[in-house]
């Protein structure tokens, strides 16, 4: 199926039940109608990351099922999924390969060298520095070879995580082959995951290097193309860059959003907020949560630091069981720039406030995507947080298909689902209609959406001072509280 304009959910294989059939159950029994597209979180096997160090594209974790199931959810949903553009699994066949044969390899190409890369064989302490990266020490791995030498590979993020050669016929190769496996099986989109670290070259911060991430991204989109699939590329920093990716054509996320919700909602102020959602673009994605932290760096100038310090400040004093602890380096949190909290638990489980979060993002230019802890309003699973001292994980919990039937009933749930729905089959919603945000004060603002034919229109009316909110449909209030 492809790309359609209806609200995504974000899931990994077996968080709505054990497996890929489950969720294929659970989105017709308990979410019908509410969910139009389906980014399942990487389901190959994998050797960590919960599914973002692959070892091999071609095949489905048997946990989750097998492509034929891949197949039946695109037959009904628009789906996406995963290329991790950046790095492949140290536990891949093809690093396998590469330590037991070295150079002799096929895939000794495929992966980066860290010695060969820079002219001395090593970096000065300077270069090092000027490295983009989210952790405190130079990005590579030092490898022991099955002939006893040792050799050192790119290693941007986690160990399991060796870097590939996006510039090699090799690596080339590999990338199409996973992309025309995925368009094989219906996929409509794929997610180009780490993209700005994928370009490394001399002189530069190895993140978003330009114009060679620009050659990077024509010829990935143009080999996808040729099978009818469309890419997003994944970028967590300064909106300009976004802004330049927007502005090429392509697909890309609103990942400031959820900051600015949070500012909205603690300080009552939406003007930060409009003037953001007056120049957003219909051609993005729109989140509020993902399998990953809430994103600080994302809102950098559109919120000032005070106001980003006044929002991260009030999480932490609002939010249920939100602790700084749990995104440190205690709990093996690597990236300084973003707060694990599920979204529900960032806002208090503040049950109107949240709706009217979501509200916000279903008004929002773009296609709304809802993480699945999200989509049941979800708190903070300290449990498996402590269980396995991961600190995401505090936002990842595991959902029975009994705990989804139960959930889902619940009125913030039930509420939520029929906003969606709404979403969905209303025409106000055209991709290219009209967006018009109107603030009355800072603490009451609406939302318009207009059709392209200027027939439809929806409107969302917010009052931030006592958590209310109305939702028309060309004059007519919608009644969420039911289907």
């Amino acid at each position: 199926m492809g790309l359609s304009n209806q609200v995504m959910l974000i899931t990994y294989a077996d968080s709505l039940g054990s497996n890929l059939q489950a969720l294929n159950r659970m989105l017709v029994s308990d979410l019908t109608d509410a969910i139009g597209g389906l980014h399942i979180l990487p389901f190959f096997p994998s050797s960590g990351d919960r599914g973002f160090s692959p070892e091999r594209y071609d095949v489905i974790d048997s946990r989750f099922g097998d492509w034929t199931d891949i197949a039946a959810l695109a037959s009904q949903y628009f789906l996406m999924t995963d290329l991790m553009i950046n790095h492949l699994s140290r536990k891949s066949p093809e690093f396998k390969d590469f330590i037991a044969k070295g150079d002799a390899s096929p895939s000794s190409t495929l992966f980066l060298d860290w010695d060969k890369f820079w002219p001395a064989g090593h970096p000065t302490q300077e270069e090092v520095d000027q490295i983009y990266k989210r952790k405190d020490k130079a990005p590579v791995q030092e490898v022991q070879m099955a002939d006893g030498s040792v050799r050192h590979v790119w290693n941007t993020f986690s160990d399991e995580q060796i870097d590939l050669d996006v510039t090699t016929p090799e690596t080339w190769q590999y990338l199409t082959k996973a992309m025309k496996r995925f368009a094989a099986n219906g996929v409509a989109l794929i997610r180009l995951d780490a993209f700005a670290y994928a370009v490394k070259k001399r002189g530069t911060n190895d993140f978003f290097v330009e114009p060679e991430i620009w050659d990077l991204l024509d010829r990935i989109s143009e080999a996808a193309g040729e099978d009818g699939v469309e890419v997003l590329p994944e970028i967590h920093e300064h909106y300009t860059l976004v802004d330049k990716v927007n502005q090429r054509g392509y697909w890309t996320y609103d990942f400031a959003l959820p900051m600015l919700v949070l500012y909205t909602l603690f300080a009552q102020d939406a003007r930060p907020l409009l003037k953001w959602l007056r120049r957003s673009p219909m051609h993005q994605f729109t989140t509020l949560d993902t399998h990953d932290g809430i994103g600080v760096v994302d809102v950098k100038d559109i919120l000032s630091d005070d106001q980003i310090d006044f929002t991260t400040q009030q999480l932490y004093q609002r939010g249920s069981n939100v602790k700084k602890v749990y995104s440190s380096a205690a709990y093996h949190n690597l990236d300084v720039y973003q707060i694990n909290s599920t979204y529900f638990s960032a806002l208090g489980e503040n049950e109107a406030a949240y709706l009217i979060a979501r509200a916000i993002q279903m008004f929002a230019p773009g296609i709304p995507q809802v993480y699945y802890v999200g989509l049941l309003a979800g708190a903070n699973d300290l449990d498996l947080l402590e269980k396995t001292k991961e600190g995401r994980n505090i936002n990842r919990h595991y959902y029975t298909e009994d705990e989804v039937a139960e959930e889902v009933q619940r009125p913030v749930v039930s509420t939520l689902l029929n906003l969606m729905r709404f979403r969905n089959r209303s025409r106000a919603f055209d991709l290219d209609g009209q967006f018009e945000a109107k603030a009355v004060d800072p603490a009451h603002f609406v939302l318009t959406r207009t059709s392209q034919d200027g027939q439809t229109n929806a409107t969302l009316c917010v009052d931030l001072v006592n958590d209310q909110m109305a939702v028309s449909e060309n004059g007519v209030v919608i009644d969420l509280t039911k289907r």
